[in-house]
């Protein structure tokens, strides 16, 4: 069984957070979902849901996957140093570390991602990439693998993003079954990427 810790902040996108959830969420089996935030209080979503956290930063950081998703206000928790340094921990923990939109510039922002590949989301892409100078960002992606990293574009790529990491995890076929028990239809292609061109990246 695989533990699954997932970093939420205040204002977090709902779809970065529920939509990744879904997916890995039919490897019940196989995976234990834990929320973790920087308090105890019930953390609003930017729409204004409040999520209930499992657990908090102080409680540790020793979690076989990591994933953080996205939102505006990742950058504000990028700032915290208690939020970065928990970040930076966990994912020197994990084997596998995934983001879903600026998730990826809060991983940067801890030094995560230094020297390697990866995306963030498009429209906000040029505003947003300076926060991490050493990495490598990839303008025309709907995500990026690199070692074990895994980087979606934005809000709904974490889907696909998601599915991709479980057939690695686990297999295609099993990423199949989780898309069809979703009624979703996964894009395959990390490369397909049409809000490239739309945010004139591509």
């Amino acid at each position: 069984m695989k533990t699954l810790g997932v970093f939420i902040f205040p204002k977090i996108q709902t779809l970065d957070l529920f939509g990744p959830i879904e997916m890995f969420g039919g490897f019940r089996e196989q995976i234990t979902i834990t929320l973790v935030a920087e308090t105890s209080e019930p953390v609003p979503t930017v729409h204004g849901q409040l999520v209930v956290p499992d657990t908090t930063i102080d409680a540790g950081s020793s979690y076989d996957l990591l994933l953080v998703p996205g939102g505006d206000s990742a950058i504000c928790a990028g700032r915290r140093e208690a939020a970065t340094t928990w970040i930076k921990a966990a994912a020197d923990h994990a084997e596998l570390v995934m983001s879903v939109c600026t998730g990826s510039i809060l991983l940067a922002m801890a030094g995560v991602l230094d020297g390697c590949r990866a995306t963030t989301n498009k429209m906000d892409f040029n505003d947003t990439i300076h926060l991490g100078p050493n990495v490598d960002w990839v303008p025309k992606a709907r995500w990026v693998h690199d070692g074990k990293y895994f980087t979606s574009s934005g809000v709904s790529a974490g889907m696909d993003m998601s599915l991709a990491a479980a057939a690695y995890l686990f297999g295609d076929d099993a990423a199949e079954r989780q898309a069809l028990g979703c009624e979703y239809t996964w894009h395959k292609d990390p490369d397909w990427d049409p809000f490239s061109a739309m945010a004139g990246l591509s």
